[in-house]
């Protein structure tokens, strides 16, 4: 941690605390937000539930890293048949420290959508562009610079094999100066801690952490924010917090919890939506995989919108979680992991979720119901995906179905059923968003083209809850672009 951080942060809150602006939530959307509030000459504080943790306090997408900062160490679920597993970050950040860092911009046919369908204002994609791209330098978006991981090749060699179209997909990442055009480049992902937060505190913004927001109200032209400030298990200490204007940016889930959990309920948790996201585990006759792999970065957007596919983190503890779907085959990761690698098909999808709080519970409720539509496409892309591993050379495919049979020749593809099992098949996403949707339509929407609640002066919302639908893609890029031109639009410089 910077001495700069060190000295901005507050570690003994004294209640009441008083700001200007307050900014719950510290992932991409908080952190852009509260960023430009005090570049701005704001006085801001801005609030996390989590700890404050550096990239370097754990390596990369281990069990250390999902105890640390991973919101119940990873283990969230939407409940529906079937269940999907998500993840949230919960430390400084968000889940900015713990994704892939792969970056897309909004599809121009999906804001097109939005505008239709949410009456958003000014999204269009020339309206954005300066946003993306002001966003894109401040946290370097790059291709690799090098070669890629082994079994991010193979799923990009299975696609061109087939005639179907597959990109590299950039990522927000610093690279080290590259010697060798054979071997990966290292690099560091450009997290919030690395790039929006820094700038925040060197601006005077005031960080507190470990700081559970309950609920809001308003009073008078002031709101109050009251929570637990909790710095280890064993302490416990009451904080209020008195603001004139309130940025909520606690994600597609904990947003609309919190709002709820405040009386606020108009559209609010009524329409999130994800990725869902099956998996395939492939084994090679040859080496695809090591523990320095990192994050493989190509996708497949031959199907897209519908459905897209990827190369997913690899390594021995993740190879191990998924293959509790066929356990009688687990002692192949301890023998074969470094021939081994996973792999995804997502589909936009067109079901539909809610999140909902419920008395004695510190959690929500997630629930998110897939259409038949959705359990064919999870399908047909889970067949396609399979088909181009063994083009890709695989000779064993294990299918995120549990007790469904191993695949070991192409003929195998018509076992999988055209609409996959409720009771078996487990799905899982990274992408969750839409929970409040923005827009100028008062039926569907919580808040209005940028941001600001529907019916509250001076509260916003600035996270992937504002996205009107599922993008189709990694939804960061959209997310930042959308937050950094509705912070704008709130200094009176859009």
């Amino acid at each position: 941690m910077s001495k700069s951080v060190q000295n901005h942060r507050i570690t003994h809150p004294k209640s009441p605390l008083t700001c200007e602006i307050a900014v719950i939530g510290s992932g991409p959307g908080g952190a852009i937000t509260a960023c430009l509030l005090a570049e701005a000459g704001r006085d801001v504080l801005l609030i996390e539930e989590g700890s404050y943790f550096s990239l370097e306090s754990c390596r990369a997408f281990s069990q250390a890293e999902l105890e640390q900062k991973y919101r119940n160490g990873g283990l969230t679920a939407a409940f529906g048949k079937p269940k999907i597993q998500y993840v949230e970050g919960r430390c400084v950040g968000g889940g900015s420290e713990i994704n892939s860092g792969l970056y897309h911009r909004t599809p121009p046919e999906i804001l097109e959508k939005w505008q239709t369908e949410f009456a958003v204002e000014s999204l269009t994609e020339a309206e954005l562009l300066p946003h993306f791209e002001a966003c894109e330098q401040a946290v370097t978006v790059c291709k690799l610079p090098g070669k890629p991981p082994l079994a991010s090749l193979k799923l990009h060699q299975g696609a061109v094999s087939l005639g179907w179209q597959s990109l590299e997909v950039p990522r927000w990442f610093r690279y080290q100066a590259q010697t060798d055009p054979a071997v990966t480049p290292k690099g560091t992902r450009q997290s919030m801690t690395q790039t929006f937060i820094p700038r925040a505190i060197d601006a005077g913004c005031k960080l507190l952490t470990n700081t559970r927001i309950n609920f809001i109200r308003k009073q008078g032209k002031q709101w109050f924010i009251k929570g637990n400030y909790i710095p280890d298990y064993q302490s416990k200490q009451a904080v209020e917090i008195q603001a004139k204007t309130l940025f909520i940016c606690c994600g597609a889930i904990q947003t609309p919890a919190l709002l709820r959990r405040s009386g606020i309920t108009k559209n609010i948790g009524n329409s999130l939506q994800m990725h869902s996201t099956v998996k395939v585990i492939a084994q090679f006759n040859e080496i695809v995989n090591s523990k320095d792999m990192g994050v493989p970065v190509h996708q497949v957007k031959e199907f897209s919108p519908r459905f897209s596919f990827g190369c997913s983190i690899s390594s021995p503890p993740y190879l191990a979680v998924g293959m509790t779907d066929h356990p009688q085959y687990k002692h192949e990761v301890d023998q074969n992991w470094q021939k081994m690698a996973i792999y995804y098909a997502m589909i936009t999808g067109q079901g539909q979720g809610s999140v909902r709080c419920l008395p004695g519970f510190r959690d929500p409720l997630v629930r998110y119901h897939l259409t038949q539509q959705d359990l064919k496409d999870l399908s047909e892309a889970l067949q396609k995906l399979s088909q181009l591993l063994f083009e890709a050379g695989a000779k064993i495919l294990y299918p995120s179905i549990s007790n469904f049979p191993r695949l070991t020749q192409p003929n195998d593809l018509k076992h999988i059923p055209d609409l996959l099992p409720k009771s078996q098949t487990n799905l899982m996403t990274v992408h969750v968003m839409s929970s409040c949707p923005m827009g100028e339509n008062l039926e569907k929407c919580a808040a209005n083209s940028f941001g600001k609640v529907h019916g509250f002066d001076n509260l916003y919302i600035s996270d992937a809850s504002l996205l009107c639908t599922a993008p189709g893609v990694n939804p960061q890029g959209s997310i930042m672009a959308i937050t950094r031109r509705n912070v704008l639009k709130f200094l009176g410089k859009l």
